[in-house]
């Protein structure tokens, strides 16, 4: 398998192999300038690609056309007709997390389900398939923890497998009714920017949200509607949504070690340590001091 960097920019790629046929890359642009990254991948991979910051243009058929990645999105490639080799432009300070699994390897996961993925239920197992999503919450808490990895070596296959699954269940963990075909709510792009002008307002107040009903009326949508297309759109509930982001922005921030438990706990909310811990160990199932302890 070949890996060329264009700029030969060192740490930009990180690759793990958990099994055969089941990988992950972590692509790291951390340096002032765009870099371009060509990774060859041959037919029998499906794709799946996050970008958890900056933004990532993919290139197909040598430039000749290109789907951009922007951060909070992700992208799941599969074409069993033939290679699919990456060409990226990250742009400075991005990152993305791809998981290469084979489709043997894949179907397996889902053999009694293979009519809930679309591309594995019969008559489309030899056509190619695209599709993007948004990142939800969990989702970012997992494509975070895998980034950031900082337990022992010895340890970091059985991690990075252990993520690596409960990112993809998550990723296919949808409502029945989430279908855009079957959903009206979604078609309607006004409703849908009120929707993320929700989703901008609760994370810009995070210590202070507004209430449903104020943020209803902020965003000039009826309650339902906000509630509804919010869970259609994110996978959760308002505030099981901003729940979730508090939690990681929370995780980031002792991680770097810059604030105490009592200092990260008032960024997000929390006037109460005490509320603050029970919270982070109902999220991480261990308190932010351990958290920290285990960091070092």
């Amino acid at each position: 398998m070949k890996i060329e960097l264009k700029n030969n920019a060192p740490g930009i790629l990180e690759e793990t192999q958990i099994e055969d046929g089941f990988r992950i890359l972590a692509f790291q642009n951390e340096i002032d300038d765009n870099q371009n990254v060509i990774r060859e991948i041959d037919s029998s991979l499906i794709q799946f690609h996050f970008c958890i910051k900056g933004s990532v243009k993919f290139n197909f058929n040598n430039g000749s056309y290109s789907i951009n990645l922007a951060e909070e999105n992700s992208l799941l490639l599969y074409n069993p007709q033939r290679d699919l080799p990456m060409n990226i432009d990250m742009e400075k300070d991005s990152w993305l997390i791809t998981i290469l699994i084979s489709i043997k390897k894949f179907h397996s996961l889902f053999s009694k389900e293979a009519d809930y993925i679309p591309f594995l239920g019969e008559g489309n197992r030899d056509k190619k398939y695209y599709t993007d999503a948004i990142i939800t919450p969990s989702m970012a808490v997992v494509l975070n923890q895998i980034m950031n990895y900082g337990l022992h070596p010895s340890i970091k296959q059985l991690y990075y497998k252990g993520k690596a699954y409960e990112l993809l269940s998550l990723y296919f963990n949808r409502p029945e009714d989430a279908n855009i075909e079957q959903c009206p709510f979604l078609v309607d792009e006004e409703n849908v920017l009120k929707i993320r002008k929700a989703k901008e307002i609760i994370i810009a107040r995070m210590a202070e949200p507004p209430t449903l009903q104020e943020l209803s009326k902020e965003i000039g949508l009826p309650l339902k509607k906000l509630k509804d297309g919010f869970k259609q759109i994110y996978g959760e509930p308002v505030y099981a949504f901003l729940f979730d982001y508090k939690m990681e922005v929370a995780r980031q921030l002792l991680a770097s070690g810059s604030h105490n438990v009592n200092e990260v706990g008032l960024k997000v909310g929390y006037s109460t340590a005490s509320h603050f811990i029970a919270a982070f160990k109902k999220k991480f199932g261990t308190t932010p001091k351990k958290y920290v302890m285990a960091l070092s």
